[in-house]
């Protein structure tokens, strides 16, 4: 029977891969009808697209015990995605500046914004998360167990 915990962990992992996805299918969308003509912002659009399609699948498929790490992962790849759509709508980047206006720039916001929060509460939950016959010890030293001799008993004064 599944924990409150396990539920809303899936309940993570699904809502961080469906915006993974949504993210990825913006990227690859936008690339096909036109910034694949773009220097340097289409090759990083379609590898955007294609990362974010693996990223999906990992956090899909990987297993509860190794989910922090992908989730950890996925929201630094989604931050940054964010952080670089941020900064073309400022500064600009690579030489390419974005409008507000554009087409799926306000639904981008959304996805990575949202994509970011979650993943990273999905990550910071995977992470303190142990099973139940996983303990983690702290390491002790190994006891001595030679005999004890006389003159053992020596060098180890």
């Amino acid at each position: 029977m599944a924990t409150r915990e396990t539920a809303a962990r899936l309940v993570l992992r699904l809502a961080g891969a469906g915006l993974t996805a949504a993210m990825a299918a913006i990227h690859l969308r936008l690339w096909a009808e036109g910034y694949r003509g773009l220097a340097i912002i289409g090759p990083l659009f379609l590898l955007n697209g294609v990362v974010g399609i693996l990223l999906t699948v990992a956090l899909l498929v990987t297993p509860v015990r190794r989910l922090g790490p992908v989730a950890a992962v996925t929201a630094l790849f989604t931050a940054g995605t964010l952080g670089a759509l941020i900064l073309s709508l400022t500064t600009g980047l690579f030489d390419f500046t974005e409008s507000i206006d554009a087409e799926l720039v306000r639904p981008t916001l959304y996805v990575e914004t949202a994509g970011t929060a979650v993943l990273t509460v999905l990550a910071v939950a995977a992470l303190r998360h142990r099973s139940p016959g996983e303990h983690h010890h702290r390491h002790r030293p190994r006891q001595d167990r030679t005999r004890s001799t006389p003159e053992h008993e020596d060098l180890r004064k």
